[in-house]
């Protein structure tokens, strides 16, 4: 029985986008043509996974879709907001019409929806969502804090995500196509070695280093980082630690170097947005 992921897309267990972009008495469910519908060209996500479309087209085609598309009329027909699983799925079941809630919507809507749609659902990937924020930030004029408050994130959340997208085009991919956590690509953002995030990025692949092992290399090897006595490189496990708790309370590199009880801490960032974001987060 393929209901599994499938019938749990179908039937969400929280509020909606339909359910907050639309009041429930201005919701008309419309059986429409699906051959007059056609892809939303804001849609964040370019890559759906062949299985979990194959488990969603069995429960529409045993259950129907329980939950109405967003639509928005255009010249010929309708053009998606809200749906593409739920609309790839029902022409992969064989369905000639699919429920669908028609509305007005503006470019910059249909972007918003379509990424909070995902979003909502955690179904896209690392990549998709920082080039939707990208486009939210660069296309409408939106501030990360402003894009944040969009999809319900914290502006931190969106700050790292966007810093992703500083990484090399083969990195890019490989954390696209689901061989590259979105952890490890934040570890590597941290090497600011070219040489050596190379390196790293081949291990990384190789199923070589943890993410624990990663950022303890690129604690001993990036800037600021220096050996202890005697020249082999090792760092005090209880810095090592406390870098590690500092790094998970500020979402940022720290490093920590230490003397005989003194010492210095540097915090990294990457924007002057994120600069104020950790601001607030040493203030509170």
């Amino acid at each position: 029985m393929a209901l599994g992921r499938g019938l749990s897309s179908l039937i969400p267990s929280k509020q909606t986008i339909t359910e907050q972009v639309i009041p429930s008495s201005h919701r008309e469910v419309m059986d429409l043509a699906v051959e007059k519908i056609r892809p939303n060209p804001r849609q964040p996500r370019s890559h759906f996974a062949l299985e979990d479309l194959e488990d969603l087209a069995a429960s529409v085609k045993e259950h129907g879709v329980l939950m109405p598309l967003i639509v928005t009329k255009v010249r010929d027909g309708y053009e998606l907001v809200a749906g593409e699983r739920r609309l790839r799925a029902s022409k992969e079941a064989g369905l000639k019409t699919v429920p669908a809630i028609v509305r007005d919507a503006t470019e910059q809507q249909k972007l918003e929806w379509a990424l909070i749609e995902n979003v909502q659902r955690a179904d896209l990937n690392a990549v998709e969502e920082a080039l939707a924020y990208k486009a939210l930030i660069e296309e409408f004029n939106f501030t990360q804090e402003e894009a944040a408050k969009r999809v319900g994130k914290s502006r931190s959340a969106v700050a790292n995500i966007l810093r992703l997208l500083d990484l090399p085009e083969e990195m890019l991919i490989a954390i696209r196509d689901g061989r590259l956590s979105k952890s490890h690509a934040r570890t590597l953002l941290s090497e600011s070695d070219h040489g050596k995030r190379q390196a790293l990025f081949q291990t990384m692949l190789s199923g070589g280093v943890s993410v624990r092992e990663a950022e303890a290399r690129v604690g001993i090897g990036g800037k600021g980082s220096k050996g202890g006595k005697g020249g082999g490189g090792s760092k005090d496990p209880n810095i090592a630690a406390h870098e590690k708790r500092l790094r998970e309370i500020l979402g940022t590199k720290v490093a920590i170097q230490e003397k005989g009880g003194k010492g210095r801490i540097t915090i990294e960032f990457y924007s002057k947005e994120e600069l104020i974001d950790l601001l607030d987060k040493l203030s509170e």
